[in-house]
């Protein structure tokens, strides 16, 4: 892989990498394709990280379809596929981590400890791994976004990030690998999340000075669609430490469980 990446790279081509863990849907194609666009070469990854799952997570269920991902991944414009196995991402004696500190101990990382260290670690080394230029993330991972460019930002590695708006289902909710959990009814259900967003942003802008309240009307309405509540607050969106009055960005953050499915949102609101 390195050695396809260096020599596109000494050819001058620029290269566009999107990392997924498969089961992709239109959201990872939309990066693929955006990659596309504005690179010469584009490289998708699908990995299944084990580091990222804590022992009562999905792992050993979660969708995994390479023959399908990889034909997807061609009809968007992708060049590269690399699917290693986990003995060679991690073979035996493996024992480094990246430590995300406070971004990763926040909203997520509090609810799924450890996860973030997982997720750095995977990203760092497939970024020494695919060297490539640009690196295509979704804002539906939003707080893996904010850690990732912090994390290119601290280790100074040459590599630009870019983060792209989230794609929705008809009903709002953001497409997850995940959303193949739910059946039509928890689905239609789960649309109740972008409701709230929605609502919370009218909420937040009516009353900047008290974005408590923001997360209090996302939470009402994710509770009357009968969802289980994680977290849903107002933050800084460079930080998400919850805020308690709003000026100029500012992030919704959304986490509820439905049916047994963990489903993640945010609504970015620009506030006067």
């Amino acid at each position: 892989m390195t050695r396809w990446s260096l020599r596109a790279r000494a050819a001058g081509k620029r290269i566009g990498f999107v990392p997924t863990m498969g089961a992709l849907h239109e959201g990872h194609l939309s990066l693929v394709r955006a990659a596309s666009r504005q690179c010469d070469r584009v490289l998708v990854s699908i990995f299944v990280n084990p580091l990222q799952f804590g022992p009562k997570e999905d792992f050993a269920r979660y969708p995994r379809n390479p023959k399908r991902d990889a034909k997807l991944t061609r009809s968007a414009g992708a060049d590269v596929v690399f699917a290693p196995k986990s003995q060679d991402m991690y073979p035996a004696g493996f024992c480094t981590r990246v430590d995300v500190q406070s971004l990763g101990s926040i909203a997520e990382g509090r609810i799924r400890p450890g996860h973030f260290q997982g997720v750095a670690t995977v990203v760092m080394k497939l970024l020494h791994i695919a060297q490539p230029d640009v690196l295509y993330l979704g804002q539906k991972d939003f707080q893996q976004a904010v850690l990732l460019k912090k994390l290119v930002e601290d280790l100074s590695i040459p590599v630009k990030v870019k983060v792209l708006p989230t794609v929705r289902e008809p009903n709002g909710l953001a497409m997850s690998s995940r959303n193949a959990y739910l059946s039509a009814e928890s689905r239609a259900r789960a649309g109740a999340i972008y409701q709230a967003l929605r609502s919370g942003k009218e909420q937040l802008l009516a009353q900047p000075q008290r974005a408590w309240k923001a997360a209090q009307v996302m939470s009402n309405i994710l509770q009357d669609a009968r969802l289980d509540v994680d977290y849903a607050y107002a933050a800084d969106p460079r930080t998400l430490v919850p805020i308690r009055a709003a000026k100029g960005p500012t992030m919704l953050l959304v986490a509820a469980r439905l049916s047994g499915v963990r489903l993640i949102d945010n609504l970015l609101v620009d506030v006067p």
